[in-house]
């Protein structure tokens, strides 16, 4: 082994000495800076709206950790009496949940149909839904406003959930067809050996071992249906929208209406952040999954 030899091998030790304290501690201490910054917009909306209004024209949200005693819950109480913005959420809750069971229930049935059953034009049928992924909104809202006026759910919840689950069908087929694909078919085939028919086949065997997969999906579509706002502003009733329309109009009204912007902008963020951190160890391991696939 030549001189050079030498200190190339001592530069590589060292490098990878580095990288493996940086991978320990160090990164540790990033990830944790990393995510406190993501986090810090969301605890000063928090922490603004256990504010009183006129402590929050004058000064920023950090003033608390000086004077603790400015915090209260009047916000709060004002929230929960203004009848448009409960209201509001309950309308949000009658979108979303409907629109996210569809879209998960129907795509995993169309998503195993297109991965193991053999049925005509299916390869055809399923170059329509991946060129539907590209097609957007924008596209679709005068038509199908004109089709929903036409059969009499415009401005209805009912319209609303269609259309979100209209478009989240094929990224929803497109994401669970590849990963059903991957299941081992000795094992399906076992399933049929032993009697189970693709009903059943599909419920036992498929849906357990697409759970991650699944609940990816599922946490995807709930974000996407509840922080819409342009296909609530244009399907949904006006009289009693969902809670993104509910805020803007809050805005538009009463301009310093801070009292109800600040706790209804939380809750609107807090409820969709529960929803993750729920379900983060499926997502996780429904991102893994697909990387290792």
């Amino acid at each position: 082994m030549t001189s050079a030899d030498t200190v190339v091998q001592a530069k590589q030790s060292l490098a990878a000495r580095i990288a493996a304290r940086a991978g320990g501690g160090v990164m540790r201490v990033v990830l944790i800076l990393i995510g406190l910054f993501w986090l810090m917009p969301t605890v000063g909306l928090l922490l603004s709206s256990l504010r009183d209004p006129s402590e929050v024209a004058v000064s920023g949200w950090w003033k608390v950790f000086t004077d603790p005693g400015q915090l209260t819950f009047s916000a709060y109480d004002d929230l929960l009496s203004n009848q448009q913005i409960t209201d509001s959420l309950w309308t949000t809750l009658a979108i979303t949940i409907p629109a996210t069971v569809l879209v998960v229930v129907l795509g995993a049935l169309a998503g195993y149909a297109f991965a193991w059953m053999d049925f005509p034009g299916r390869d055809w049928w399923f170059l329509v839904v991946v060129g539907l992924l590209v097609v957007p909104v924008q596209v679709a809202l005068i038509p199908v406003a004109k089709l929903f006026g036409e059969i009499g759910i415009f401005q209805t919840t009912t319209g609303v959930v269609l259309f979100h689950t209209a478009f989240g069908l094929p990224f929803a087929i497109f994401l669970l067809r590849n990963f059903f694909a991957e299941i081992p078919r000795e094992l399906l085939e076992a399933a049929r050996l032993d009697g189970a028919g693709e009903l059943r086949l599909f419920v036992r065997v498929v849906m357990p071992l697409g759970g991650p997969a699944i609940a990816s999906l599922g946490i995807f579509q709930f974000l996407w249906v509840w922080n819409d706002m342009l296909i609530a502003l244009i399907f949904a009733d006006s009289g009693n929208p969902p809670i993104t329309v509910a805020l803007q109009q809050q805005v538009r009204q009463f301009g310093n209406n801070i009292d109800i912007l600040g706790p209804g902008a939380f809750i609107s963020m807090v409820i969709p952040l529960a929803v993750f951190f729920a379900f983060q160890r499926q997502f996780v391991a429904g991102v893994m999954a697909g990387a290792v696939k």
